[in-house]
């Protein structure tokens, strides 16, 4: 069945896991199982239909995502905490690396209360072959998750690991698509220097039939279906609390605008990173239907990944960016943005229907203190100081009823270096309070390893804020990440407060990380 922005999508609608769908262009359609079906609306609709011009159709989209009443939130003493495991906790060979060391691990975990892990389901492992699937090591994985009664957050990694903050381990994206790149560099994101970023594939195919005759919607949904019927006992369980689906670079929601790859250093700018010719062609689309076909480039000004705002032309002061062509470009490039993680959480929910649902969005704190907020404008965050950036990403979640992850919350402004321009204190807050708006749960993670009382102290004030009269707080909070420098003595110890206080309010109401009397043993030492 053609989609269209007056019919219905079909939906299986069953208790099993869902089977493979056709899905992409040139003729999109899915194949229904004979079973019982769901009419539902489906988001692929309207103005988000293949060609149209993201910067004029989501002044209509907004709107309606807005409607209804807002949800109240009650207060809870209790929030989750999770502990992201090791990057390469399962290996290239799809094994469990070090079991032995892992259940200990997981059982100092266990012993202080932790609710339980997440862990990255790496595509570049998992699809070695089109369509060819190993759950081996994932399964093997899950259960002694399972058997330790923790609970697990998965996350759909869809992106190269290694390279970025942190990256301990190499895992590229699957080799039959590496060898697709090698032959059209085009799938993957570009800088106006022909730089090609190899992390995860450009948003300009997520319709485009180019990977092996599947659209990247579908290589993204079969990969997220077959997870399903294959851990389908785990789910059956109630093991899984929630999957996060990737979405770009690091897993989150954003351009690839800040490579160390290609020489970026904080608190660089950034670089706009739509140059593939599929982006570049839905550009010029938009320019042609707003009526200025001219505007059918990316801006030219020549500046580099760590220019500062004040000496380019486009992010200075009064520059282009709040001109007529800058708003219709940043309108058009945060639009595609929201598009795809709209594209994407549709064959999400598709291949986990009725299961919990999180997006992550990452912390781009550096300039946040200058007018244009260069370096949330190239990731793909509208949001100057004269504009709310955010509110149209939580609208859209909202509308797909899915939860928002914001990472960098452990940040304090006055530890930033005065040439980055960060306020990350100020941004948290932005962005918790537009979600709250909006509706949404919101959980959040640490941005950078942090063992220091002050770093647990304000992720705390973070969750479950003292002055808020409406008692809201975080969903969950997953820490990064478990390794050897957690269990060290001191670090440790400040772990367990922080965990304890995290659980129960009373430490709240009565001062935040008031002293107490504990008369446990150490378990680590």
């Amino acid at each position: 069945m053609a989609l269209s922005a007056s019919s219905p999508l079909l939906i299986p609608h069953t208790s099993r896991p869902p089977k493979p769908l056709t899905f992409g262009l040139p003729k999109p359609h899915l194949v229904v199982p004979p079973h019982r079906e769901v009419m539902i609306k489906g988001s692929l609709q309207g103005s988000f239909l293949p060609g149209a011009n993201p910067a004029t159709a989501f002044s209509r989209f907004t709107a309606s995502a807005t409607s209804g009443e807002e949800e109240t939130v009650t207060k809870k003493d209790y929030v989750p905490i999770y502990v992201m495991l090791p990057l390469g906790v399962v290996n290239s060979n799809c094994e469990v690396a070090d079991p032995d060391t892992l259940i200990k691990d997981l059982k100092l975990l266990k012993s202080i209360g932790i609710d339980g892990v997440m862990v990255d389901i790496w595509w570049g492992i998992v699809e070695p072959k089109p369509l060819d699937y190993n759950w081996t090591g994932y399964k093997n994985l899950f259960e002694i998750i399972k058997r330790l009664n923790l609970k697990l957050q998965v996350v759909m990694s869809f992106h190269k690991c290694g390279g970025n903050v942190g990256d301990d381990v190499t895992i590229p994206l699957p080799s039959w698509i590496r060898e697709v790149g090698a032959n059209n560099p085009d799938i993957f994101f570009t800088d106006k220097h022909g730089n090609r970023n190899t992390e995860c594939l450009s948003w300009g195919i997520d319709l485009e039939r180019v990977l092996r005759g599947r659209t990247a919607l579908q290589v993204y949904y079969d990969f997220m279906a077959s997870f399903r019927a294959e851990m389908d006992s785990f789910f059956e369980d109630d093991l899984i609390s929630e999957i996060e689906i990737g979405m770009g670079p690091c897993g989150e929601l954003r351009f690839p605008s800040y490579p160390m790859e290609f020489g970026w250093t904080f608190p660089g700018i950034g670089e706009f990173e739509c140059y593939d010719r599929y982006l570049m062609d839905k550009l010029r689309i938009a320019a042609r239907e707003t009526g200025q076909p001219s505007w059918g480039n990316a801006p030219n000004d020549e500046w580099s990944y760590n220019s500062v705002p004040q000496d380019t032309d486009f992010f200075c002061d009064g520059g282009e960016y709040d001109g007529f062509y800058g708003r219709f470009f940043l309108g058009w490039y945060s639009g595609v943005l929201v598009e795809h993680a709209n594209h994407v959480l549709h064959v999400a929910k598709l291949a986990f229907h009725g299961s919990s649902l999180a997006v992550k969005v990452s912390g781009v704190h550096w300039l946040y203190k200058t007018r244009s907020h260069a370096a949330e404008l190239t990731t793909g965050f509208y949001n100057p100081s004269n504009r709310d950036g955010y509110s149209v990403i939580t609208k859209m979640l909202k509308m797909n009823d899915v939860a928002l992850n914001f990472t960098c919350v452990e940040l304090v402004t006055a530890n930033q270096p005065p040439e980055a321009l960060s306020d990350p204190e100020a941004l948290v807050w932005q962005v918790l309070n537009t979600a709250w708006d909006a509706g949404i749960e919101i959980s959040s993670e640490n941005a950078l390893p942090c063992y220091s009382r002050d770093g647990f102290e304000k992720i705390l004030k973070i969750a479950k804020p003292l002055d808020d009269p409406r008692g809201r707080h975080l969903r969950s909070f997953t820490y990064l990440r478990l390794s050897s420098d957690l269990f060290e003595k001191n670090n440790w110890s400040e772990f367990k407060r922080f965990v304890k206080k995290m659980h129960n309010d009373r430490f709240v109401r009565e001062g935040v990380y008031k002293k107490e009397e504990e008369n446990e043993d150490d378990l680590v030492g």
